[in-house]
C-alpha cells in the first residue's frame, strides 16, 4: 500500500492546498472509518460507555495534576510515592534521566495544552498566569537539548497556540499578550550555543545559564549524540521561527537534520543510533525505529506536513522503504547493521518502538501498523504494561514501565484511521491497568518492575502532556471539543502547532537537496491522499482479519519470520548464521562455523568451547561474519544467564489504610522456603525483635509469634539471624539494610547467601529490603501499631484485597492470600553474605555465563560456563521459548557486598504528611545499562 502523509489536494503544484486533505488521512480517514465502525460483530462501544470513559480519563488526569500542583510544584516533577516534589539536587541522581529536569517547573509547562484539549480553561488560565510569574529559563543547571526542546520549549510553543486560540474565541485569555511566546525565544536563544559545531550537530546538552564553552558551563565535552537528540528540533524550533519571524532557529535545525541525512549509511539508507558531532562517523551502527532514532523519523514526516517541504517527504520515504525492507520483520520490528542490514544486531525490542504503528498511520501504510500494534497489545495483556524492554519471544529484558504514552498514541491513531471499535476496548484496557497497578493517593507512580508490580517514585511529566491527551481524544466526540483538533499537528509530546505556520514567515529557502544524494524511485512516492478503498477492501472486517493470526502470538505460539533467503526463494546468496539459531548438531552449522573460522572444541564435562581465528575463515567476509557470530553468543548466553538468576521478591502492605497498594521490591535468599513454589506466599502482621541485629537468642518471643519478624542487617550471618526467628516463632523475616538511606535506587538487589553450612533447617521465607524500603514499614508501625504484611514473589491483586479488607480485618488470623503467577522472566541478582565482623567478607565467585579471551591479535575464544552452547548432538540455544511461566535454572551468583555510603536528602517527612489518604511504598529507578533508553 503506498500513501503520502500529506498530499496535496488534487492535480496541479504542491502548496498549501495539502492540508486539509491531510487531516482527512492523519486524523479521520473518515470514509473508512464508516465502514469499519459498522462491521458485524465487531461490538461497538455504546455512546454513554465512550463519554463514560471520557469522564474517567478526565477524574485520573485531575488526581494526577492537582497533586503535583498541590505537592511538588514547583518543582519540576511529582514524586508520587512520598508526595513531594522532586528538585534536581535533592535527590540522588538518576543518571541521564535527570538532564530533563532544569528548576522551570517542567510539568506544568509540559501539561499547558493538555489541559485545553481536555477542556479546562479556567485550569489552563491560571496555570499560564502561574508559568509566566514562577518559572525562571536562567538557571545555572544543565540540561537535555533534546528534552528541553520537546518538553518545555514544545510546551510553551503548544500553550501559546492555544492561548491564541482561545483569546479569538473571545472568552478566555483576553489579557493574553504573548507572554509564553517571548519565554519559548528566551529559551531558544538559551539552547543555541549547543550548535556550536563544525557540522551542525548540537551538543546532547547545554548550560541554561552559561551555554556550551564557559568555563562555568560544566559541559560541552561531550563527542556522541543519538541521532533523535539531533533529528527531532525542527518542529518546535520552526515553529519558533514562524511565530517570531525570526528565521535563525529552523535554519540551525535543517542544518542538522540536512547534515544526517548526508551521513546515512548509502547502500541500506539507515542511520545508527549515535553519531560523533564533530566528525559525522556512527558511533553506534546498529539501526531500529526504537529508543535513540524513533523520533527523528517522525520529524522528517511531519516535518513535511508542517513546512511544506517537499524534501523531507521524500527524505522519509527513503527511510521508510529501508525499514520496510530490514527491519521490520511482521509483527516485529528487529534492530540491524546499518552496513549489513540483513544481520539483526539485537534479540530484543524496546518500547519505544510503540509510536510506530502511530507513525504508520500517517504515512498510509495500516497494514503493518495493526499487525505491530496487534503484537505489543498481547505483551501488554501478559505483562499488564509494556516492558522497557522485551525479547523477540516476548520475556521481559527490562523489567520497568515508567507510564510510557507511545502506545495509548498508536491506539489513539488507529482508532482514527479505521473506526474499528477494537481499539477502544484496547483504550479502556490501558485506563483499567493504570488505575488497578500504578494509581497510588498522590497521582501515578511508574512501575519499577512489571513482574512483581513494585512502584518506583516517579511521576515524568509525559505521563500529563501525552497519556492523558491522547486518552481522552480517543473517547472523545467532536462535539465534546472546543476546538478543531485537526488543525493541530502533534509533536513527539504530543504539543500543538498550529498547521497554519506553514504559510507564515517562510523565510527558509525550500531548496531540495534530497536528491543531490541520491536516485530516487519515483513509484515510492504518492503526492495525493491514498485511496481509502485500497486501504482498507471493501471489508468491514479487514482490521480483524489481520489481527486474528496475532491473538495469541505471546503465549502461544512463536512468530517466526520468513527468513530472508525464504523470501527470496532462494535466489541470492543467504543470511549469516545466527547465535540464536545454531545447533551443534546439525552439520551444515558446522560447515558454516568452519567457514567462519570458528572452531567447536568439546570439553569433558559435556560443554563445548567456540574458538575464532580470522586467518583460518575463507575470506575476509566470513571472517566478520565469525565475529558477529562469537558476539551474538556471548550476547545470548549472557542474556540466558540472566534470566536464570532469581528474580527479586514483593513485601506488600495489606493493613489498613494501605490495602496493598504499598508494594516494595526485596531480595531473596538462598535458604528457607522459596517464594516461587509458594504462590500464596506468607501474610502476618510485623514484628520488631530484640536484640534488633537477630545475632543471639530472641528475647521477646511472644510478640514475634506467629508474626514476621524485623530485624537490621549486621553484625552476624543472614541464616544466624533466620535461625534465631525461626525458634522463637516467627513465620517470616525481613532483615532491613543498617545503611542509612541505602535503596534499590542506587544499589543493585541481592540475594542473602547462607552461612556454608547446611541450611535445610530454615523453613520460614526471608526477605532483604533497603534501607529506604524498610523504614516505610517501620514508619507505618510508629503510626498504626498494627501492620500486616505479604511475602510473596509478585504482588497480589489490590482491588482483591480492598474488596476483602473489611472482612480481613476482623479476621486477623488468616494469613493468606492468593498471590498473581509469577512470570518467568528474572531480574539480575547477585548473591551477598552477611558479614559476622568487621573486616569479615563473604566468598566471591564470578560466573559469567561466556569468558573471551584473546588468544591473540586474530584469534578470540569463547566457553560458556552454563550450557548455553550444549555438546554435540544436543540443541543448541533455543528457539524463542513461548509457553507462558517457564522456569529456567536456577544459577546462583555471589559478590561481596559494597560497602559504599549513599549520599540521600535526609528530610524527614511526617508520617502523617507522607500518607496523606494511604501511604505508598518508595522504589527507585534501576539504573539501566549504558544502552540505556
Amino acid at each position: 500500500m503506498s500513501g503520502a502523509a500529506g498530499c496535496r489536494g488534487g492535480g496541479g503544484e504542491r502548496g498549501p492546498r495539502w492540508r486539509r486533505p491531510w487531516k482527512l488521512l492523519a486524523l479521520g480517514l473518515l470514509s473508512a472509518s464508516s465502514v469499519l465502525a459498522a462491521a458485524p460483530g465487531a461490538g461497538a462501544m455504546s455512546k454513554e460507555e465512550k463519554r463514560r470513559l471520557g469522564n474517567q480519563v478526565l477524574e485520573m488526569f485531575d488526581h494526577a495534576y492537582s497533586n503535583y500542583m498541590d505537592h511538588a510544584y514547583p518543582a519540576d516533577e511529582l514524586m508520587p510515592l512520598t508526595c513531594r516534589g522532586r528538585v534536581r539536587g535533592q535527590e540522588p541522581s538518576r543518571g541521564d534521566v535527570d538532564d530533563a529536569l532544569g528548576k522551570f517547573s517542567l510539568t506544568l509547562i509540559d501539561t499547558l495544552d493538555t489541559l485545553v484539549v481536555l477542556n479546562k480553561t479556567k485550569e489552563f488560565e491560571e496555570a499560564v498566569k502561574k508559568v509566566i510569574k514562577d518559572v525562571n529559563l536562567d538557571n545555572d543547571i544543565v540540561v537535555s537539548v533534546f528534552e528541553t526542546n520537546i518538553r518545555v520549549l514544545g510546551g510553551l510553543l503548544g500553550g501559546h497556540s492555544v492561548a491564541i486560540m482561545l483569546k479569538d474565541k473571545g472568552e478566555y485569555m483576553q489579557w493574553y499578550n504573548g507572554e509564553l511566546l517571548h519565554m519559548a525565544k528566551e529559551l531558544g536563544y538559551k539552547l543555541l550555543p549547543a550548535f556550536n559545531t563544525t557540522s551542525g550537530l548540537p551538543y546532547p546538552r547545554v548550560n541554561l545559564k552559561f551555554g556550551v564553552r564557559h568555563p562555568e558551563a560544566r559541559t560541552g565535552t561531550e563527542t556522541d549524540t543519538c541521532t533523535a537528540c539531533a533529528g527531532t528540533l525542527i518542529l518546535e524550533f520552526a515553529a519558533l521561527s514562524r511565530f517570531t519571524g525570526t528565521s535563525i532557529f529552523e535554519e540551525y535545525a535543517r542544518k542538522a537534520l540536512d547534515f544526517i541525512w548526508e551521513k546515512r549509511q548509502r547502500s541500506s539508507n539507515l542511520v545508527g543510533v549515535t553519531i560523533n558531532i564533530h566528525t559525522g562517523d556512527w558511533v553506534r551502527k546498529d539501526s531500529g525505529v526504537g529508543a535513540g532514532i524513533d523520533s527523528y523519523y517522525e520529524y522528517l514526516l511531519k516535518a513535511y506536513v508542517l513546512l511544506g517541504d517537499d524534501s523531507f517527504l521524500e527524505r522519509f520515504n527513503t527511510h521508510y522503504d529501508a525499514i520496510m525492507k530490514y527491519i521490520s520483520q511482521p509483527p516485529l520490528l528487529l534492530d540491524v547493521h546499518i552496513h549489513k542490514p540483513m544481520l539483526n544486531a539485537r534479540t530484543w525490542m524496546d518500547s519505544l518502538l510503540a509510536f510506530f504503528p502511530g507513525l504508520q498511520v500517517l504515512k498510509g501504510d495500516i497494514r503493518p501498523a495493526i499487525e505491530t500494534h496487534e503484537m505489543l497489545y498481547q505483551v501488554i495483556k501478559k505483562h499488564n504494561f509494556l516492558p522497557e524492554a522485551f525479547t523477540t519471544d516476548f520475556r521481559v529484558h527490562w523489567a520497568q514501565h515508567p507510564l510510557r504514552p507511545e502506545f495509548a498514541e498508536s491506539t489513539y491513531f488507529l482508532y482514527k484511521a479505521t473506526g474499528d471499535p477494537y481499539y477502544l476496548e484496547v483504550g479502556k484496557t490501558l485506563i483499567e491497568n493504570l488505575n488497578k497497578y500504578a494509581r497510588v493517593p498522590c497521582g501515578f507512580a511508574a512501575m519499577k518492575d512489571v513482574r512483581t508490580g513494585s512502584h518506583e517514585d516517579r511521576m515524568d511529566s509525559f505521563f500529563l502532556a501525552e497519556m492523558f491527551k491522547y486518552l481522552y481524544l480517543l473517547f472523545a466526540d467532536k462535539e465534546d471539543m472546543i476546538f478543531d483538533i485537526e488543525d493541530y499537528i502533534f509533536t513527539t509530546e504530543a504539543h500543538l502547532l498550529p498547521l497554519w505556520l506553514s504559510t507564515t514567515n517562510q523565510t527558509i529557502s525550500k531548496k531540495n537537496t534530497t536528491t543531490e544524494y541520491t536516485e530516487l524511485d519515483d513509484s515510492n512516492f504518492d503526492w495525493t491522499c491514498p485511496n481509502t478503498q485500497i486501504l482498507f477492501p471493501n471489508d468491514p472486517m479487514f482490521a480483524q482479519s489481520i489481527r486474528e493470526p496475532l491473538k495469541n502470538v505471546v503465549d502461544k505460539s512463536c512468530p517466526r519470520s520468513i527468513s530472508r533467503a525464504e523470501e527470496s526463494l532462494g535466489s541470492g546468496p543467504k543470511p549469516p548464521l545466527r547465535a540464536r539459531d545454531f545447533m551443534a548438531s546439525n552439520p551444515e552449522h558446522l560447515e558454516i562455523l568452519k567457514k567462519m573460522g570458528v572452531s567447536l572444541i568439546h570439553l569433558k564435562d559435556g560443554r563445548v568451547q567456540l574458538v575464532q581465528h580470522a586467518v583460518q575463515a575463507a575470506s575476509s567476509l566470513d571472517a566478520e561474519d565469525g565475529l558477529r557470530f562469537m558476539q551474538e553468543m556471548i550476547e545470548l548466553s549472557s542474556q540466558q544467564q540472566k534470566e536464570q538468576q532469581l528474580p527479586p521478591r514483593a513485601v506488600q502492605i495489606v493493613s489498613h489504610p494501605f490495602f496493598g497498594r504499598v508494594v516494595l521490591t526485596a531480595g531473596p535468599a538462598q535458604f528457607g522456603m522459596d517464594l516461587s513454589k509458594h504462590k500464596s506466599g506468607t501474610r502476618g502482621f510485623v514484628a520488631t525483635i530484640k536484640p534488633y541485629n537477630g545475632c543471639s537468642e530472641i528475647t521477646n518471643p511472644e510478640a514475634v509469634k506467629e508474626k514476621i519478624a524485623l530485624m537490621q542487617r549486621g553484625q552476624c550471618m543472614f541464616a544466624e539471624k533466620a535461625r534465631n526467628i525461626q525458634k522463637a516463632g516467627a513465620i517470616g523475616g525481613i532483615v532491613i539494610d543498617d545503611n542509612e538511606g541505602s535503596s534499590s535506587d542506587t544499589a543493585p538487589l541481592f540475594q542473602m547467601a547462607g552461612d556454608g553450612k547446611n541450611t535445610d533447617d530454615i523453613t520460614i521465607p526471608m526477605l532483604f529490603l533497603f534501607n529506604k524500603e524498610g523504614n516505610i514499614i517501620l514508619d507505618a508501625i510508629r503510626e498504626y501499631e498494627a501492620v500486616e504484611v505479604l511475602l510473596s514473589d509478585k504482588a497480589k491483586d489490590r482491588e482483591l484485597e480492598m474488596e476483602n479488607m473489611d472482612q480481613k480485618l476482623s479476621e486477623n488470623d488468616s494469613h493468606q492470600q492468593n498471590s498473581e503467577e509469577a512470570s518467568s522472566a528474572s531480574q539480575d541478582v547477585g548473591t551477598v553474605g552477611e558479614e559476622p565482623e568487621e573486616g569479615e567478607s563473604s566468598d566471591v565467585s564470578d560466573s559469567d555465563p561466556l569468558s573471551l579471551a584473546q588468544a591473540d591479535s586474530d584469534s578470540v575464544s569463547t566457553s560458556d560456563q552454563d550450557s548455553s552452547i550444549p555438546g554435540l548432538g544436543e540443541a543448541g540455544p533455543p528457539e524463542p521459548a513461548c509457553t507462558q511461566g517457564d522456569e529456567q535454572p536456577q544459577v546462583q551468583q555471589t559478590e561481596t557486598e559494597s560497602d559504599s555510603k549513599v549520599n540521600w536528602d535526609n528530610k524527614v517527612q511526617p508520617m502523617e504528611s507522607i500518607l496523606a489518604d494511604w501511604n505508598e511504598d518508595i522504589e527507585a529507578f534501576e539504573m539501566m545499562e549504558k544502552d540505556e533508553l
